[in-house]
């Protein structure tokens, strides 16, 4: 169609210059005015033969019949009837070429004319590296709005809303994976996963109830072994979020990508990261202990940081090891206390206070 409307306007652009010079030349009257005089010629004659006119009359009219004659005949002759001048025809060409090849000729060089048209589904259906994650997503759930029991399709497009952050959308695509392609704990703890992300991190009843269950089907599952740690620990039972996490370090392969986020979240419910100067012996030595002397022994390594920190406060990242700790072990006066101490040390470094204030607010220790 677009071609069609510049092909149209690419006519009507050559009529309109062609359609002047289409229109011939009027007729010169310089033939006829010469015939015309020497009929008046003859006439004078015949008048004068008569006596109608006198010999001086004649003669007046003679002379300026002549002079007319004259004159007409100076005229230049006019071209042939229905043949164009030279440079009308010239004109002609021009437009032609101006009005048709060279526009053609400019997108050859310019334009893409070997790449072929294609209507807007063919455009979607171009490989992945050439579409946007939105094209793609928008691709997926139009198949499946006509193909709801497409079991694949809820599959592939679940991880996705996961990335993209729309966990009701991703919890929605699990469920229907579930329910089509059959259980696995990998399903289970997926759903359970987006789950968590709707409700902000929390883990929900559901949630918690799908990674027990992926548990049963495959005990080495480590996003359900995490979460139900993590469970435990937003109940309040860190020590049994410590059990499960150190359990699933213990079995992890060495090169696993998530061992260094349990390791960040077993230290944060079992207060290893704010051991201060206690060595590594000293941290296995808690690993078998009853839970009230691992308690009381992680509080000893706790005061010990803070008073190493009382008598030098210029390091930052034990001050901020204290703070977590103090929060860790559920003593918020005590992280409070922790953090104003640690700024009123820190004053001549405003940046390391910052750190201070945006761990005291990410805690909830403000206020």
């Amino acid at each position: 169609m677009l071609w069609i409307i510049f092909a149209l306007m690419s006519v009507a652009a050559i009529l309109a210059v062609l359609w002047p010079l289409t229109k011939k030349p009027l007729a010169s009257n310089a033939g006829s005015n010469l015939a015309v005089y020497h009929d008046q010629l003859e006439e004078i004659g015949r008048d004068r033969s008569v006596g109608l006119i006198g010999e001086a009359e004649a003669e007046a009219a003679r002379i300026e019949i002549s002079r007319r004659i004259l004159v007409a005949a100076d005229s230049p002759v006019p071209a042939p009837a229905g043949r164009p001048r030279w440079h009308r025809r010239a004109a002609a060409i021009f437009a032609l070429v101006v009005l048709s090849f060279i526009p053609v000729g400019l997108y050859a060089v310019l334009g893409s004319p070997g790449i072929p048209d294609q209507p807007a589904y063919a455009r979607t259906a171009l490989p992945p590296d050439h579409q946007s994650i939105v094209a793609l997503v928008g691709q997926v759930e139009e198949h499946l709005a006509k193909n709801p029991n497409d079991g694949a399709g809820w599959q592939v497009i679940a991880p996705v809303y996961m990335r993209l952050g729309r966990y009701d959308d991703a919890a929605r695509a699990f469920r229907k994976s579930l329910a089509l392609n059959g259980e696995t704990a990998a399903r289970d703890s997926d759903l359970g996963e987006a789950l968590v992300g709707a409700a902000d991190g929390v883990v929900t009843d559901e949630a918690k109830r799908l990674f027990a269950r992926a548990v049963v089907l495959d005990s080495h599952d480590a996003k359900a072994g995490y979460f139900l740690g993590l469970a435990d620990e937003q109940d309040g039972n860190r020590a049994a979020a410590a059990a499960k996490w150190r359990a699933l370090l213990a079995n992890a392969p060495s090169n696993a990508p998530w061992v260094g986020f349990v390791r960040q979240a077993l230290a944060r419910a079992a207060g290893e990261t704010v051991a201060g100067g206690a060595s590594t012996a000293d941290m296995a030595a808690t690993e078998n202990l009853p839970e009230a002397q691992r308690a009381e022994m992680i509080r000893g390594m706790v005061q010990k940081l803070a008073d190493q920190l009382h008598a030098d406060g210029d390091d930052v990242e034990g001050w901020l090891r204290l703070v977590r700790a103090y929060a860790v072990l559920g003593e918020q006066d005590k992280a409070k206390d922790a953090a104003v101490d640690a700024k009123r040390a820190l004053s001549s470094h405003p940046d390391e206070i910052k750190q201070i204030d945006d761990l005291a607010k990410s805690l909830g220790l403000e206020g």
